[in-house]
């Protein structure tokens, strides 16, 4: 059935401006954010096969690539799918007033965000006075075993923010989160720059499958 052969009433986004968005079931409001199905199958019917298929927790976890291949999904929905997660996370994140205490909290919020990729993400964790996080932000995509961050990128969004402190984070693909020389190199010259523009910076962290260094924690 083609989603024009569905009466007015039981369509999606009828139902939703009718009744809230409370009414819908999760394929419903799937079938919202992608708009419409394929040629042979309707966006609601596809979004119940999807969610029957991969579960909601699962698609959250693919990536934009992976996500495309799905059929019926294609790069432009699967994006849509990406943004609906990354926005819930941020709001979550705002709702909690998450505050970080210790090294491993970092290392559980950064892990859902960038262990699964397969190259280096830098990321810096934008903090207010109390060690709540404000925002983060992805500075730097590198290769597989290397990353390439500047401390402008790194100070740029948390002078923006109006951020008490900072926390860089980045991952090893290769599964030892043990520092390398450049690793080294890069928290010196990120630690002497917030001396200077009075951004302190708690810590760097790297993470892997296998856990996570922490330079404050290693001294």
């Amino acid at each position: 059935m083609k989603i024009k052969e569905i009466p007015l009433e039981n369509r999606p986004r009828e139902r939703m401006f009718r009744n809230g968005v409370n009414v819908l079931s999760d394929a419903e409001l799937l079938a919202v954010i992608l708009q419409n199905g394929t040629k042979g199958e309707n966006v609601v019917d596809m979004s119940n096969r999807i969610i029957k298929e991969y579960g909601l927790d699962s698609l959250n976890n693919l990536s934009i690539t992976e996500l495309s291949k799905i059929k019926g999904i294609g790069m432009a929905k699967a994006m849509k799918i990406k943004a609906l997660f990354e926005l819930n996370r941020r709001v979550k994140v705002h709702k909690n007033n998450f505050q970080i205490k210790c090294a491993e909290d970092v290392f559980e919020y950064s892990s859902k965000r960038i262990l699964s990729n397969d190259k280096e993400y830098f990321i810096v964790l934008m903090l207010d006075s109390k060690n709540r996080l404000i925002r983060d932000e992805i500075v730097s995509i590198g290769t597989l075993n290397s990353s390439i961050v500047h401390p402008r990128e790194i100070f740029k969004s948390a002078i923006k923010e109006s951020a008490n402190s900072v926390i860089l984070v980045h991952n090893h693909p290769s599964g030892d989160c043990t520092p390398s020389d450049e690793d080294k190199q890069i928290t010196k010259l990120i630690f002497e720059a917030g001396d200077l523009l009075n951004i302190k910076v708690m810590d760097h962290i790297i993470i892997s499958q296998g856990g996570y260094w922490s330079f404050k924690e290693n001294d």
